[in-house]
Parts: structure tokens; sequence; C-alpha cells
């Protein structure tokens, strides 16, 4: 018995009436759901203002229900449809009427990791006349290659040159942003297991990813010689990973130096986030959306919807044929 039958059979109990949930319901169980719903999307980092545009849409969308006659722990997916009818009638654009249903998605999860439902229906619905962000000037994963295997090391300043080539496998083969690679301490690379763990923030989260066999060997010079060379030099005492040559721990002014010198080895190159849109974009093509969304440490899936690229303006489903009262 999931928690919608629960209510149910405990208002018909006590009250011996038929109840429409979220209307009729065992008093205070509509408030209860609310502040669960609030608990979960903060539990899931979505600030104040966030929160309170979600919970306008789902208050708009359970007053329909309840004129309607159903609710949302039991609407089946065509009868949502008369809803998104419903709402296009009042000639909303196609981004507002996508805006809403995405918030009702977020929605639709929460009832199903918390057995109000027993599936989200309408997790794979788009809506027609809506066209995504089309991303420009990528890399070709070879491209990305090229850079990472041109990096020369023998030429400037050899501690720093050696700490470039790991940030630059960190970015390639990892995918990882400056605020991953500021956030890495020396605990998170596991030689033994071969792999880096990437540590979440409230916008991310914590992924573990393998580490190419040649990185390996690059993160024992640099952890057992390189980076004690660095402390010493900059008299330094952290368990930071990557660290500046100078008193500084923050990584922005290497990242802005480094994307010079990649830009000589590829004119193509911009910055940094292109190297992580390129391998995101790559990730998709080799592993589908769920696994690239924990490579990429996206806490929600949407997030890493916005970078397929294929069929840019097919449908899911089109919606033109159906209106909430006929």
């Amino acid at each position: 018995m999931n928690k919608y039958e629960h209510y149910l059979e405990r208002a018909e109990r006590k009250e011996n009436v038929q109840c429409t949930f979220l209307a009729n319901e065992p008093a205070g169980a509509r408030e209860n759901m609310i502040k669960e719903y609030t608990h979960y999307l903060e539990k899931n980092g979505y600030n104040d203002k966030s929160i309170a545009t979600y919970q306008r849409s789902v208050t708009r969308f359970n007053d329909w229900c309840e004129s309607y006659g159903t609710h949302a722990e039991t609407i089946d997916y065509k009868t949502f449809l008369q809803y998104i009818a419903y709402l296009r009638a009042s000639q909303l654009k196609p981004r507002t009427l996508q805006t809403y249903i995405g918030n009702l998605k977020i929605y639709f999860n929460y009832l199903t990791e918390e057995n109000y439902r027993e599936k989200n229906d309408i997790k794979d619905l788009n809506i027609k006349g809506v066209k995504r962000h089309i991303i420009h000037d990528t890399l070709e994963f070879e491209e990305l290659e090229d850079l990472y295997y041109s990096y020369p090391t023998n030429k400037g300043k050899l501690i720093a040159r050696k700490r470039n080539k790991i940030i630059i496998g960190l970015l390639v083969y990892q995918g990882l942003n400056t605020r991953d690679l500021q956030l890495l301490e020396v605990e998170h690379i596991k030689l033994y297991q071969g792999k880096i763990t990437v540590p979440g923030t409230r916008k991310s989260n914590t992924r573990d990813i393998e580490l190419k066999p040649f990185q390996l060997m690059e993160f024992m010079e640099y952890i057992n010689d390189v980076r004690p060379r660095i402390l010493r030099e900059t008299n330094k005492a952290t368990e930071q990973l990557l660290l500046p040559i100078g008193r500084s721990y923050k990584l922005h002014n290497t990242i802005h130096k480094l994307a010079k010198e990649l830009k000589e080895i590829n004119n193509s190159f911009t910055d940094v986030k292109q190297i992580r849109t390129s391998v995101i974009i790559h990730w998709l093509k080799q592993n589908g959306l769920r696994k690239t969304q924990y490579l990429a440490g996206h806490k929600y899936i949407s997030s890493t919807e916005r970078y397929q690229q294929d069929d840019l303006e097919s449908l899911h489903e089109t919606i033109n044929t159906f209106h909430p009262f006929s």
C-alpha cells in the first residue's frame, strides 16, 4: 500500500466518506504534504525563490485536479495531457508551458520517490514548439586529446608544467571544472583503485571517476615529487592537491595562463568551460544520459539534457487535440 492509499483508507475508516486527496482528505494532510515537498526541495539544494516557484506550479496543478475530479497521486498520462490543454488554452508561450511542466516533473519525482505514485509518467514529456539552445564551438574528442598530448612539459618551469599536465588531463578525461579542481585534495586521488573522487558541492554531486593508466603514473610523480617541491618553494602547508606557484591558493590565475597556452595549440580553443561542454557531449554519445549525469556531477537530469544536441526540434509528444472539459 502506498502513502496515498494509506491516506484514503484512514479517511474512509475515520470519516466514512469518499475523499478526494488534497481536497477532502484527513485534516492537516495537505499542509503536511506541502511541508514534505518543501523539505524535499531544500534537501536537493533549491533556494527559497525556486521553491516558491515550484510550489505555485503545484498549487495551480492541484487546484485543476480538484476541479477535474482527479489528483496528482493517481492521474494518468492521458489525463495529464488534458491539463496541458487547459494551460495551452490560456495562450501561454511554449517556453513558459515547458517551464510549468518541468516544475511538475520535479513534483512527480518527489511523489514517486516518496511512494505516493508508482512512477513518474511525465518525465519524458516535452512541449511542441520549444527549441533547445544549440551549443556552438565545441571541440571533437580528438581535439581535446590533442590539447593534452601536445602540451609540452620540457620547457619553462618544470614543476609548473607537470602540474599543468595533470590539470589538462582532469579537464579532458574526467570533465572537471575550475571549482572541482580547486576543491581537490590529495586524499581524493585513489591510486591503488585507479580512480578520483570528485567532492560534491551545493550544486554538484560527489562522484568517482576512473583515471587513465597514464594518469596514474603522472599522479604518482606529482604527489610524491612535484607537489612536495611546490610546497617547499611556496612555503605552504595544505592538503590542496593542485597548487599555484606563488603565495595564493586560488587556481584562477593558473587556469587563465594555461588557457592562453592551450589557445596556441588549437586556435579553436576558447576556455576551460568549452572543454567541459565538449566532454559532456562526448559522454552523452558514448554513455547515454544517466551515466553522463553521474560523471558530470549534475544533481538534476535536466542539467544533463541541456547538452543533448541530436534531434533538437523533435518532440516526444505532440499535444494539440485535447481539451480539459471536452
